[in-house]
């Protein structure tokens, strides 16, 4: 459980350079909420205004009901110096004093790549933010983005379909947003995570979204961003990830859409122009891509053949698979069920299937 000092630093909305200031003149966090008004004046970070706020916070006994609400919801809580706190997050200039979290806490420790975008996405946006989130998730990457509407939502589904994806929040756990959301938060949190940097009841303020948007660019190892108009906070995302030297990646548009115009701007600016998912994964650890290749060098020619079509159209309807491999139906339906338990094909919805393998030519 996370320490009383820590949660007081985080109602007061203190930064990481000031918190490193205040454990400087203390020995244990927690002095802090025992501390003197003199005490804390002589620290040269708490203002006047502060000490009212914690003279408050003390009074009205707000730490204890917070503690009582993560128990009573199930969180966790993680500050800055908890085993499990996210590495990568750890090593931005301002990392999140505290994080709580809904869900699976391990996983914040796992390959994580971001997808983020417009909350007014077109169609096409959405069916690309869709597809490649299913299938890097498949390959075992964990997706993370904001939970808002639009890219966001369509990068969460997509994850969903094929592993495991996080939700970063502008807001508390308790005051989820947007509200129509609900339902894809809870299974987000089933098999992955929902975070949030602020106290529980926190409601979702314009200027908390920034702040959310480093840590998205922050727990993860690049950025993609699928749509975005000039002014976005997508591209905030892209700035924040390339501040803290992740790897940025854009889906380049339709040059009369104002929603493109983010996009094409950060691949004339250097970022990494994506055409497909092999793109980023060529970015990505070799680890990652060594795993894949192994699956595929123990492939039988049967399934060899079939993947080989499946990976050669956007998407491949069953039936025409079927008709193409000029198998016999037994062996064709052990095949395909083969491939989808390994990971290298999925079915985005009922007949049709995806590559997730890695590379465009089966060797």
């Amino acid at each position: 459980m996370v320490r009383k000092g820590f949660l007081l630093l985080n109602f007061l909305g203190l930064s990481f350079k000031k918190y490193e200031k205040v454990v400087s003149y203390f020995e244990d966090i927690d002095e802090v909420f025992t501390a003197s008004e003199g005490g804390l004046l002589a620290t040269g970070v708490f203002t006047e205004a502060d000490i009212k706020k914690i003279s408050l916070i003390k009074r009205d006994g707000l730490l204890e009901k917070e503690i009582e609400l993560i128990a009573a919801g199930g969180f966790d809580c993680l500050d800055v110096l908890d085993k499990d706190y996210p590495q990568l997050l750890r090593q931005i200039d301002n990392p999140p004093l505290v994080l709580y979290v809904r869900g699976d806490r391990r996983i914040l420790g796992q390959e994580i790549l971001a997808i983020v975008g417009s909350r007014l996405a077109t169609v096409y946006g959405i069916s690309v933010a869709e597809e490649f989130s299913g299938r890097l998730a498949s390959l075992g990457f964990v997706i993370a983005s904001g939970l808002a509407r639009g890219i966001d939502t369509a990068a969460h589904k997509g994850a969903l379909s094929g592993g495991k994806t996080i939700a970063v929040l502008g807001s508390g756990l308790l005051r989820l947003y947007p509200r129509e959301n609900e339902r894809l938060a809870e299974n987000i949190s089933r098999s992955g995570a929902i975070i949030s940097e602020f106290p529980l009841n926190t409601p979702p303020l314009k200027e908390n979204f920034p702040r959310r948007n480093r840590v998205v660019s922050g727990i993860s190892k690049g950025v993609l961003v699928v749509e975005a108009a000039v002014k976005s906070g997508a591209l905030i995302t892209a700035r924040l990830a390339l501040e803290q030297n992740r790897e940025v990646f854009a889906i380049p548009g339709n040059i009369d859409s104002f929603l493109s115009q983010g996009t094409n701007k950060l691949i004339k600016d250097g970022a990494c122009l994506v055409e497909s998912f092999e793109d980023i994964l060529g970015e990505l650890p070799l680890e990652v891509k060594k795993i894949v290749s192994l699956t595929l060098s123990e492939l039988g020619p049967g399934e060899r053949e079939v993947l080989d079509i499946i990976r050669h159209r956007p998407s491949a309807a069953l039936e025409e698979i079927a008709q193409e491999s000029g198998l016999n139906y037994s062996s064709f339906g052990r095949i395909v069920l083969d491939l989808q338990l390994k990971g290298l094909i999925r079915e985005f919805r009922p007949g049709f299937f995806m590559s997730t393998a890695l590379g465009k030519e089966v060797s």
